[in-house]
């Protein structure tokens, strides 16, 4: 796996696999239900990723939105790709949501809403919490 993947807590993190990308639990959540979607390829340009990535970047998407609607109940949905930091390929998944949403006795806001998500106020989980999380998510994947 690619350093990016690695950096986001693979294998511990992961909810879902595809052929061609991961779904991973954002270990510092911005919002309840932050993801990340990791190309498997060593590109650091979205170009550089093949074909057969793009097509199924769309399936991937599609379960993500099923998944988070079922578990966070997002109003809307962001997805950055914020490639300085970590430079393979991919996607921060933002649900978005007013107000704040609770999970295992800890509170989870959007600071930043109705504007752009504010990533420094994430909550920051723990091993076993992410290890949670991650299980509670895959489990609303289809």
């Amino acid at each position: 796996m690619n350093p990016t993947i690695r950096k986001f807590g693979y294998p511990n993190s992961l909810v879902r696999e595809f052929d061609h990308w991961l779904v991973l639990l954002r270990p510092a959540q911005v919002t309840l239900g932050s993801l990340v979607l990791a190309a498997k390829s060593d590109a650091i340009a979205y170009s550089d990723l093949p074909r057969e990535a793009f097509a199924e970047q769309k399936d991937a998407v599609a379960a993500i939105e099923a998944a988070l609607a079922a578990f966070v109940r997002y109003e809307r949905i962001n997805y950055l790709m914020l490639m300085m930091v970590d430079p393979n390929v991919h996607l921060h998944v933002i649900p978005r949501y007013p107000g704040a949403r609770r999970w295992s006795g800890v509170e989870f806001p959007d600071a930043g809403w109705p504007g752009q998500p504010d990533l420094a106020s994430a909550v920051k989980l723990a091993g076993e919490q992410i290890a949670r999380l991650a299980e509670e998510l895959e489990s609303t994947f289809a």
